[in-house]
């Protein structure tokens, strides 16, 4: 299946089995809202998803996901099968098991994602790019037992100002229906500070801020380093008024910030749905009807991510 020009998907999460979906994140939800509660949110949580599926027809996930193994053989097929340059993944399962699994497959490329907290975070930080081939960093802002801009996080961020890579930072409301939508976390200004102190380091927030459009617009005029990535279906637009459709975001963030700081993403995950195809049509339409000129074409949906990468190809 041909694309309309070079496509490589920023941002795509590795099914995994046999480990939480959260991770090391699970543990700060249980402590604050306890674990029967947290199952209750999740059960909420894959009812709201199955509505949503529906509603973009795409097939229910398989139970059980293919293994880890496969689901990274199956994503090699569909670079083939679509013609894409690579795929990022900024989960999968933890760091050895994500670069395990990508090592023979030079087109798919994986985030470290650990905890920031832990005492061993910035060597940890160094083992996965340096010796596990991870190219970025990516953290969950709500899901920190910390604020995000506590100092004591400062040898991390010059871990990631050494190692010259980008860090992709979730803000804004986690799962589906009945998910979270409050913490200290929650509003991507909290990063402003440390943007400004590590100006060296790309920082990236995902679907267009995922409900806090003006924050993370007034963040990008204070931090000439914070970029936006487009991944997801972005029904976040749904809850603020008025709504703003796709090519509104794609004209607003182009002409405030130029092509060269917006970044596609899918958010693809599970099978069989594969690498959403459907939302990478959705935005390319809409950055087209945006008036965006083909270079800047050229760099949303490819050029920006190698080079924050520093892929080569």
């Amino acid at each position: 299946m041909g694309l309309p020009l070079p496509v490589f998907d920023f941002h795509a999460h590795l099914p995994y089995t046999g480990e939480d979906l959260w991770g090391s994140w699970a543990k700060n939800f249980s402590a604050r809202f306890g674990k029967e509660k947290l199952k209750v949110w999740d059960l909420k949580n894959k009812e709201a998803q199955k509505k949503w599926w529906l509603t973009y027809s795409f097939p229910f996930p398989d139970e059980p996901q293919p293994s880890p193994a496969e689901c990274v053989q199956r994503y090699e097929e569909e670079i083939i099968r679509y013609g894409l340059l690579g795929i990022c993944f900024v989960t999968g399962g933890g760091n050895e098991t994500l670069g395990r699994l990508l090592k023979p497959f030079p087109r798919l490329y994986g985030f470290a994602h650990h905890d920031p907290y832990s005492p061993e975070a910035p060597q940890e930080l160094k083992r996965a790019v340096q010796e596990l081939g991870m190219v970025g960093y990516k953290i969950l802002a709500p899901a920190l037992e910390k604020k995000i801009d506590h100092p004591d996080l400062d040898p991390l961020w010059e871990t990631c100002a050494e190692l010259k890579i980008p860090v992709l930072i979730h803000f804004g409301p986690l799962g589906g229906e009945a998910g979270i939508t409050y913490t200290e976390n929650i509003n991507p200004l909290v990063l402003h500070d440390v943007a400004k102190g590590f100006p060296s380091i790309p920082f990236v927030v995902p679907h267009f801020g995922c409900g806090y459009l003006r924050e993370l617009l007034h963040l990008m005029w204070a931090c000439d380093n914070v970029y936006v990535d487009t991944s997801g279906n972005n029904e976040w637009r749904r809850y603020i008024w008025p709504e703003p459709t796709l090519k509104e975001l794609f004209r607003l963030f182009y002409e405030l910030f130029g092509a060269k700081r917006i970044i596609f993403g899918t958010d693809s995950s599970h099978f069989p749905r594969g690498w959403v195809y459907k939302y990478f049509e959705e935005q390319f339409r809409a950055a087209v009807e945006a008036g965006i000129p083909d270079e800047g074409l050229k760099d949303i949906f490819a050029q920006n991510a190698l080079r924050l990468l520093k892929i080569n190809l």
